[in-house]
């Protein structure tokens, strides 16, 4: 037993679960927490942002490039509300995050008494933001509380948690266990029976299509083996790219996936919700069999497949492999295959200048760098061309398309991935959400490359007005800084790009110059096409 206040356990019990970095900014509820960190700076790194919507968005890009927790702390009240758009970033696409935050005076809470960054329900408000949230309210209970909530984070179907102490609680003292790393709970089994229906179903299929999402992350080996096997390709809408590599054979991008989906036969969802076949392309073949395998058994509820298993993405695609060695080799479909990859890539010259600006981006951009996307023409784009050669190394927001994530995010991904690099696009509107922590990568270093696309729009506002509403444009044009001199004036280096082909140099140079880096491309008003007849095609004849 060690004497300890609650907020030294909380910074111990984030140690013994091998947290290395947590972002935030510091405030007075949580002083006593911030002295704890403080006091560990040799195990723990502390990164203050200029938003509390930083820190969130870089503990996310930490945590979902790497597949380690990322860590954050804000104030209660305001400072949890400024960062609930990163909670729920978290939350829409599986990353371990975890928020560390605070609360009035436990002697006061309930009561409405208006102290500093009250709510009326704080704890409630952060159980509605994650996963699993709680209160510590005394120091013996900071242990017990820390540990569950790195068990809940990383059991079964990884999202966000909260963890909250009133302010009072930060500095009060017991004798306490010291903490030590948390057990998730082990994933079920596969299910004999469930997989020997499942691999019956895959048996009987002649065209069988495999989509992947950030569940399968981890079954590689496994997702390989089977679409070898099965010669079935492979496709990704966002946080899937990459568990395939995109220059295999048999992995589609989403448009060519679409021809391929024609006639498709069976649909093998491996960690996925399936998102981009039944929200995207809303067309189902005739006679069409599902197949999931899936660690969330609410996703059998959500969208009941014919069968479903419910376990771990290697595990479950394991045990379909093994019941499936009795199965007669397959013709090769590379050929095929090859073909509705090069007539894709050619209908996709259409969109410009984005898929010309991307097509320099993926040349430029290592093999093993990540790319952060960002709700923009580009990013929309993005994930119907660009390829990716790595699970994680394309960094999306998921279901919740929140505009302003990606510089943000991006700089967490640097921060987690420090040797490798990291390119992150966005729009001008985009941008500008987040442009404040220019500061904090200069300050530590953080050395993303930021292309910012700049349309002077909402772009995607803009064209809707435009074709649906009889171009009566409301709030879409935007006035913007000259952002090359708004990057300098935080010391940053910053360049233009007219072009692809400038853009080519530009980003090699940016790339070399291992400091944080800001490229604007202007694009004219209106000039870029719509990525959208790709991204909802409407159904072939």
């Amino acid at each position: 037993m060690t004497r300890m206040t609650t907020g030294e356990v909380m910074a111990k019990s984030l140690i013994a679960n091998g947290v290395d970095t947590v972002f935030g900014i510091p405030g007075a509820h949580m002083y006593d927490f911030n002295d704890a960190l403080a006091r560990e700076a040799g195990s723990i790194r502390f990164i203050h942002t200029r938003h509390e919507q930083g820190a969130g968005y870089m503990a996310y890009g930490y945590a979902k490039s790497s597949g380690r927790v990322g860590a954050y702390t804000v104030v209660p009240g305001p400072g949890l509300l400024n960062s609930g758009a990163a909670l729920c970033t978290a939350y829409g696409a599986n990353a371990p995050v975890i928020c560390l935050t605070g609360n009035i005076m436990s002697h006061l809470i309930g009561q409405g008494r208006g102290q500093l960054h009250e709510l009326p329900d704080h704890l409630g408000t952060l159980k509605g933001l994650t996963k699993w949230a709680e209160r510590i309210n005394h120091p013996t209970e900071a242990g017990a509380v820390m540990d569950e909530a790195f068990k809940q984070m990383l059991s079964g179907r990884q999202r966000p948690v909260g963890v909250e102490a009133p302010w009072d609680v930060f500095g009060m003292a017991a004798e306490v266990d010291m903490p030590e790393a948390a057990r998730p709970v082990t994933a079920p089994r596969p299910d004999p029976e469930t997989v020997a229906k499942a691999a019956a179903l895959i048996s009987a299929a002649k065209n069988p299509m495999i989509m992947l999402g950030s569940g399968a992350i981890g079954a590689e080996a496994e997702v390989a083996e089977l679409a070898r096997l099965l010669q079935a390709p492979a496709t990704a809408h966002r946080s899937g790219k990459g568990i395939l590599p995109d220059d295999d054979p048999l992995a589609l991008l989403p448009p060519a996936a679409w021809q391929y989906w024609q006639t498709c036969d069976l649909l093998i969802g491996i960690g996925s919700r399936l998102e981009l076949q039944f929200f995207r392309w809303r067309w189902m073949p005739r006679g069409l069999k599902i197949v999931r395998v899936d660690i969330d058994p609410t996703e059998m509820v959500r969208l009941k497949p014919d069968v479903g298993l419910v376990t771990d993405s290697a595990a479950g695609v394991r045990a379909l492999i093994d019941e499936l060695k009795g199965l007669p080799a397959r013709s090769s479909r590379e050929a095929e295959l090859a073909k509705l990859k090069a007539d894709a890539a050619e209908a996709l010259t259409s969109v410009q200048p984005q898929e010309g600006y991307l097509r320099v981006i993926r040349d430029v951009l290592p093999r093993d760098g990540f790319f952060v996307e960002e709700v923009s023409q580009v990013g929309f784009t993005a994930r119907m061309c660009f390829p990716v050669y790595a699970a994680r190394q394309y960094v999306t927001c998921g279901y919740q398309d929140n505009l302003g994530f990606g510089f943000n995010s991006a700089l967490g991904v640097k921060v987690a991935n420090p040797d490798k690099a990291v390119v992150s696009v966005s729009g001008d509107g985009g941008f500008m959400f987040g442009v404040q922590e220019l500061a904090t990568a200069k300050q530590f270093g953080i050395a993303v490359v930021v292309i910012v696309f700049n349309n002077s729009a909402y772009g995607n506002v803009r064209r809707d007005q435009q074709a649906v509403y009889g171009n009566r444009l409301l709030g879409a044009d935007l006035e913007n800084p000259d952002f090359v001199a708004l990057a300098k004036s935080f010391g940053v280096i910053a360049m233009k790009a007219d072009s692809p082909e400038d853009l080519r140099g530009k980003l090699a140079e940016a790339l070399q110059a291992d400091e944080p880096v800001v490229i604007e491309v202007a694009i004219p008003r209106g000039s870029d096409s719509s990525p959208w007849p790709f991204i909802h095609p409407a159904p072939l004849s």
